[in-house]
């Protein structure tokens, strides 16, 4: 599949139509739906293969961030044979009381992973704590920008953002 291919593939599974209550309390008449094309293997399959090529050679970690960051990073661990670590939106309760699970990021070249960007507040917060936990981070990497142009938050924190679509390709498809 090529990449046009894949763009037309990720829109026509996630963009819905209908009455939807938006995060904000709106009410919209479309909702994109990231969480369809992350549950088709076929194609978090080839969305891993074409972010690959994206990831810096000096990565040692991907960093996938809850909900939707976590199946990115782990098809993409498969391609690119790198390790993974699974950062919760807060540390649990129990157990290790940890909010990064699985690989260690201490002092390693880490890649933050998430599905879609906004406004990259989640990115933010993230990047900030791994880095208090000593993950040395300078990229993000998402499968769509949402805002279609570079996250001044992300900017503020020196964290450059990699993209393998912005949501006006998808919608020209």
């Amino acid at each position: 599949m090529n990449r046009k291919e894949l763009c037309k593939a990720v829109y026509d599974i996630a963009h819905l139509t209908g009455e939807f209550k938006l995060r904000s309390g709106l009410t919209s008449n479309e909702y994109f739906d990231k969480y369809r094309f992350e549950a088709q293997p076929k194609l978090l399959q080839e969305i891993a293969k074409q972010l690959k090529p994206l990831v810096p050679a000096d990565v040692e970690v991907l960093a996938g961030l809850e909900m939707g960051g976590i199946p990115i990073a782990t098809a993409l661990s498969f391609e690119t044979g790198l390790p993974v670590a699974f950062i919760r939106k807060e540390a649990k309760s129990y157990g290790t009381c940890q909010f990064s699970e699985g690989t260690e990021i201490k002092g390693k070249k880490v890649l933050v992973v998430e599905d879609v960007i906004t406004t990259g507040g989640q990115v933010v917060e993230s990047t900030n704590a791994l880095r208090n936990e000593g993950a040395l981070i300078s990229q993000v990497l998402c499968v769509i920008n949402r805002a279609n142009g570079p996250s001044s938050k992300l900017q503020e924190i020196n964290l450059a953002q990699l993209e393998l679509f912005t949501m006006n390709e998808l919608k020209d498809r």
